[in-house]
């Protein structure tokens, strides 16, 4: 699909024409932060002026529960769940900790992750290690992970976490593949998938995960602050969260502690829905477009992309597989430094040593050009 195509419905450029902060920048950096569309800032400062400036007379409670459950549904749809199945939170980081905070850890339980995890797939175990709990991690090899490697790890173990798309790499890991493995040991199964919504399209019920952890201000190109959860009812069941307030539970005022079915226990208190509002309407956006039409150009020009790097050069698969990519250069930071005085944003990773490319389907092919020309002044 070139820069003016698309199938049908919304096109690429339409989106992007919508988002105000891009204008003349090439920017590849949406698997940080994906700026948001004017429709969706409008639909977030449009529920604030509702519920703030609204009558006095009408109950501020309802209309935030309302607009929760609306919400809820929306982003149920949107990644193959049921709405009980879905919490409301601000983050990946948030809804990772949510489930860590929620299991009755034992001394010598062990919690298994790869190399490859973000922060926010790190430092809640490393947290853990504190309570005798065992963190075990499964080295891996140009972001993929060894099977044999992984079930030996898992065997025994109490939980296992990991990326649905590698942030360093850009691979996609085997899912429900690795799903399976750990349910044969009882494992409890948790996915970061942040990087999947809104590039890829996501059905957590095929994944078979236990909780799957994502947001939408990456891919999505929602408000920050829109993080979800999804938690398997059965799974859920067997789970107390630590943080508790009266969304939680079923009833406030009672004697005992009785969690709301499903992924509703790990919502908390009062927080504005208005960053949720606008994450509806992120989805609406990604919809217009459609997911196949927005992976096939992403895959079309993370493609063009590649082609202009080097063998020696690219530390992410050379064939599709997201729109992360990853490039050596000699100095990550220096590089993000001089490519954004030219108007390009990449930014550095700690581990791969080099800069990555998020290539999202409002990026441009002329765009991609200008960071091949400008990667190549660096080697």
């Amino acid at each position: 699909m070139t820069d003016s195509e698309a199938d049908d419905g919304m096109a690429p450029r339409e989106l992007r024409a919508d988002v105000p902060a891009l204008g003349e920048a090439a920017y590849f950096n949406f698997g940080a932060h994906g700026p948001s569309p004017k429709s969706v800032v409008e639909a977030a400062t449009d529920f604030v002026a509702d519920h703030e400036f609204g009558s006095a007379t009408t109950d501020p409670y309802e209309h935030a529960f309302g607009t929760y459950e609306t919400v809820r549904e929306r982003v149920a749809d949107f990644v193959g769940a049921d709405p009980d199945e879905i919490a409301l939170t601000e983050s990946t980081t948030d809804g990772i900790t949510r489930i860590a905070g929620a299991i009755d850890w034992e001394p010598g339980d062990a919690v298994v992750r790869t190399d490859l995890e973000h922060p926010a797939g790190v430092l809640p175990w490393k947290r853990l290690e504190r309570e005798g709990v065992e963190v075990r991690v499964v080295e891996t090899e140009g972001g993929r992970v060894d099977r044999e490697a992984y079930a030996e790890a898992v065997a025994d173990a109490r939980l296992v976490c990991f990326s649905a798309i590698t942030w360093t790499h850009g691979t996609r890991l085997p899912v429900a593949d690795l799903v399976d493995i750990a349910d044969e040991s009882g494992a409890f199964t948790l996915v970061d998938a942040v990087q999947s919504p809104g590039q890829v399209a996501m059905d957590v019920s095929a994944w078979g995960a236990d909780a799957v952890a994502a947001a939408g201000h990456k891919w999505l190109l929602g408000p920050w602050g829109s993080g979800f959860l999804y938690v398997d009812r059965e799974a859920a069941a067997e789970l107390a969260p630590r943080a508790v307030g009266y969304r939680s539970v079923e009833d406030p005022d009672g004697d005992a502690i009785a969690f709301k079915p499903g992924a509703r226990r790990f919502e908390v208190g009062t927080t504005t829905p208005a960053a949720h509002a606008g994450l509806s309407e992120a989805l609406d956006a990604i919809d217009a477009v459609g997911l196949p039409a927005i992976e096939d150009r992403i895959a079309s020009l993370t493609d063009r992309l590649k082609d202009g790097v080097p063998d020696d050069r690219l530390l992410s698969p050379r064939e599709y597989e997201s729109g992360l990519v990853t490039v050596d250069v000699d100095d990550p930071e220096a590089t993000v430094e001089r490519l954004a005085e030219r108007g390009i944003v990449v930014r550095s990773l700690p581990h791969p040593d080099g800069v990555r490319a998020s290539v999202h389907a409002v990026s441009t092919e002329s765009e991609i050009d200008r960071l091949i020309d400008a990667l190549a002044a660096e080697w």
